[in-house]
């Protein structure tokens, strides 16, 4: 890794968060990092911060790349790849985390054989604790899953997953941390109505998810089997079990996840004839 040259197509949230996982870690030297973008002030702020080269200039950055993350939109990436191809090196990877995209659309653009790997991170690449899920595309060989496994470790843990199934990481992980952000300010909303102060309630449902979170992965029991040690006889637990199943949490919950992989799906509908990607 610290031998390629690297090159990060936007820095929006997330294309920060995984140059920063990179050059915090050392897993990329930062004098072979570069970075592209519209927005002067981010790259102004990851030049100083991060000691990496920076360009508004997409074509500049990738010029020298052996590895190009396609970190932008998948409304505009087929814009990004149009201006890309033919002016980057043969053997350069691409890896895309635009979700919905098809490893074949970026195939399909730049040609001849390119190598891709298609990556669903989410937003909490940003504290070094996200979950990725990578998928190879046709020409990617086994060596560049590995590269790019270890460049989503350094901001999490990694996956392989087959390409067909990235639509339902996109909806259950790369959307989750925003259910959690919601239980978490329910929990402390709740808190808030039966009498503690802001702070106290926000900061026990913090700690309630983390704590639960980290007994299901530590422990490697089934959900279900923790679920029991708390709901006793008669207690607190199952009667607020009842309660969160009359009004469908669940159901909720599993609903939440479905129109995720939906429109991710929608987002990744096949170029028209005239290049335009279809609304």
């Amino acid at each position: 890794m610290k031998k390629l040259n690297m090159a990060c197509i936007g820095v929006g949230n997330m294309g920060r968060a995984l140059l920063r996982g990179m050059v915090t870690s050392g897993a990329v030297v930062p004098s072979r990092v570069f970075a592209s973008d519209r927005n002067k002030q981010r790259l102004a702020e990851l030049k100083r911060e991060l000691k990496i080269h920076t360009s508004s200039d997409n074509r500049e950055a990738t010029r020298r790349a052996d590895v190009v993350i396609l970190a932008v939109k998948p409304q505009i990436l087929h814009k990004v790849l149009d201006e890309l191809a033919g002016q980057v090196q043969k053997q350069a990877l691409f890896v895309s985390i635009a979700a919905g995209y098809p490893t074949g659309l970026i195939e399909q653009t730049l040609g001849d054989k390119t190598r891709v790997i298609r990556a669903m991170p989410n937003i909490a690449a940003m504290v070094g604790q996200a979950a990725t899920a990578i998928c190879a595309g046709r020409w990617a060989k086994k060596s560049d899953i590995r590269v790019a496994t270890k460049l989503f470790e350094t901001c999490g843990t990694c996956t392989t997953v087959d390409e067909s199934l990235m639509d339902a990481v996109t909806g259950l992980s790369g959307t989750g941390p925003m259910y959690v952000f919601i239980i978490i300010e329910a929990l402390s909303d709740a808190g808030v109505k039966v009498g503690l102060s802001r702070q106290q309630a926000t900061a026990l449902a913090i700690q309630t998810v983390s704590g639960a979170a980290r007994m299901v992965k530590e422990t490697g029991k089934h959900p279900i089997f923790l679920k029991d040690l708390v709901t006793s006889p008669g207690g607190t637990a199952i009667n607020a079990l009842y309660s969160m199943e009359k009004t469908g949490l669940r159901a909720d919950l599993m609903d939440a996840v479905e129109a995720a992989t939906r429109r991710s799906r929608e987002l990744g509908l096949p170029l028209s004839g005239d290049g335009q990607q279809e609304t």
